[in-house]
């Protein structure tokens, strides 16, 4: 705080003019004593009464010009000069106002302070506030402007400052609180594969994965945190949803660096492809590691790709073959049930404008996604055998992945009658993402599940996820038939034309409530190459999804 000067530095100060009336400076305050231009100040007082007993009464009426600068010359004089006691007692709650206060120098580390009175207006004095923030040798000028309003008391009637937390800084409301300090996690630069910096400005969507970068490695990373003058909310502004807010920022800080899988090539091309397609999200992964070499979504504000929770529709089918192969409930080139309609735990269930496919193998079924051929292996499953065959050798659906950032690992419960039969077409409560759909896929590809990564665990030596068991050779071989059939003939056929050499597809739509259209999935792979995608409310998998996922198997290679 600003130091006392002698009596007669004062002298030599000019007074200003506020309100009508003459500021003087007294002691380095800023804020002197006032006197008026004539008249004293008793001309100007509010009204009182007193009783026949000779009792002086509550003074009441409007507040005059000298009683509302009076109050306010008390309390910002007290203010300035450091005197936290007197300045809260100027205030008509003086707990509140000393915790402010006190936390103002102590904890916002705001020195040198000066306020200047502007024009009041009525009851209002609006004030300017210079300051110097200091932080560890750090230091940057501080101003803004406020206000206060100046009310009478209600047991006497005496001009009293309203206090509220607004008048320290206008952006504080109840329980917030003024600090500096480090702003939190440090920063971090996210370098590609091949040492490239990620940026928002040359790829859009990645912002939620920078963020979850700098949160995980914010602190690992060997960034320092930058130092910043914030207002922290307290649990009043959190309930208006308001967050807190940084004010003043001394320093930037240093970042960390972190080198992430991502191709650059590949992550361009993911961009520009989702940028074609309202709500359209996709990855693109190496199945013989699990190296995640693009995530792109059409949505700024949130990780569909990595983090959303949907239903994959039939792309789900590829899990699902793999169960009834294994359990000798379906051959690739055997003949298999694909009728218009099928029944199961009171729900009725047909195909897409209710085909069937009379006397077909389970491969067509596969290929055209045929609903009822799998609806109707459902008597004779277990309740849990789906979600055994999709965390024992997909890996999925064990909330154990650990990719660097936040994801959803998807979700395969158990369920039972009518509920787990959907379930078999990726209906029901089974919720996937591009990026579990993707390693569905490169499981397929490889052979063996490899838990996907977007920074290498030797960065942090953390464990990723595995799974239990491999399928057995006989039902690869089958899967990989069966996808690479769709890719050339099925569904698929139309977006996977010029995909060349070892390549494998599904498609899907799946049904939403309150949508008109269903949610477009695709899933591929392509030589080392294993990518999947999905467009919301657009329609079927092979017409939106699949463009997306075909361009950028084509670029891989």
């Amino acid at each position: 705080m600003g130091k006392r000067r002698r009596v007669a530095e004062r002298r030599k100060t000019k007074p200003a003019v506020i309100g009508g009336m003459i500021a003087v400076v007294v002691g380095g305050a800023g804020i002197g004593a006032y006197a008026l231009f004539g008249g004293g100040a008793a001309a100007e007082d509010g009204t009182s009464a007193t009783s026949a007993g000779g009792k002086k009464s509550v003074k009441t009426g409007p507040l005059s010009a000298t009683e509302v600068t009076t109050a306010a010359r008390e309390f910002l004089t007290a203010w300035q000069q450091g005197r936290v006691p007197q300045a809260a007692a100027a205030t008509d709650d003086a707990t509140a106002a000393k915790t402010l206060l006190t936390a103002y120098a102590k904890d916002a580390h705001i020195e040198d302070v000066t306020l200047t009175p502007g024009t009041r207006t009525g009851d209002r004095l609006p004030f300017t506030v210079k300051g110097t923030v200091s932080y560890k040798g750090v230091s940057k000028p501080l101003s803004y402007d406020s206000s206060l309003k100046v009310v009478r008391q209600d047991t006497d009637g005496t001009p009293i400052v309203a206090w509220e937390p607004s008048v320290v800084h206008p952006d504080l409301r109840d329980g917030d609180r003024l600090v500096t300090g480090e702003s939190g996690t440090p920063p971090v630069t996210a370098l590609d594969r091949d040492g490239g910096e990620l940026t928002t400005k040359e790829y859009p969507s990645l912002g939620p994965v920078l963020d979850g970068l700098r949160e995980k490695y914010g602190k690992t990373a060997g960034g320092k945190a930058g130092v910043e003058l914030q207002v922290i909310r307290g649990k009043a502004s959190q309930a208006k949803e308001l967050s807190d807010k940084t004010l003043l920022e001394l320093s930037e800080g240093t970042p960390g660096k972190v080198k992430t899988t991502l191709s650059p090539s590949m992550q361009a091309a993911a961009e520009d492809q989702v940028a074609s397609k309202a709500r359209a999200s996709v990855v693109v992964l190496r199945p013989s590691t699990g190296e995640i070499l693009a995530v792109a979504n059409a949505s700024r504000g949130f990780n569909t790709a990595f983090q959303g929770s949907l239903a994959p529709g039939s792309t789900m089918k590829v899990i699902t073959s793999s169960l009834l192969i294994e359990k000798g409930l379906a051959s690739s080139d055997k003949q298999h049930p694909c009728p218009k309609y099928f029944s199961y735990g009171g729900w009725k269930f047909q195909n897409d404008d209710k085909f069937q496919i009379k006397g077909g193998t389970f491969k067509a079924s596969f290929a055209r996604s045929c609903n009822t051929a799998f609806i109707s292996q459902a008597p004779e499953l277990a309740d849990d055998d789906l979600t055994k065959q999709a965390q024992q050798v997909f890996g999925l659906s064990q909330n154990n992945w650990s990719v660097g950032v936040p994801t959803f690992d998807g979700a395969v419960p158990v369920q039972s009658d009518a509920q787990m039969a959907a379930s078999l077409i990726g209906q029901g409560g089974v919720r996937m993402n591009p990026l579990n759909m993707a390693s569905v896929s490169a499981t397929i590809k490889s052979g063996v599940f490899h838990q996907p990564y977007l920074v290498a665990p030797s960065v942090d030596g953390r464990k990723l996820a595995t799974a239990s068991r491999t399928l057995s050779a006989s039902a690869l071989s089958q899967l990989r038939e069966l996808m690479a059939y769709t890719a050339a003939y099925g569904t698929a056929a139309e977006a996977m034309a010029g995909v060349t050499g070892d390549v494998g597809a599904k498609t899907g739509s799946a049904e939403v409530d309150g949508q008109k259209k269903p949610n477009g999935w695709f899933t591929a792979y392509r030589g080392d190459l294993a990518a999947a995608g999905v467009v919301q409310s657009a329609g079927h998998g092979g017409e939106t999804a699949g463009p997306i996922v075909a361009a950028l198997l084509k670029q891989g290679g």
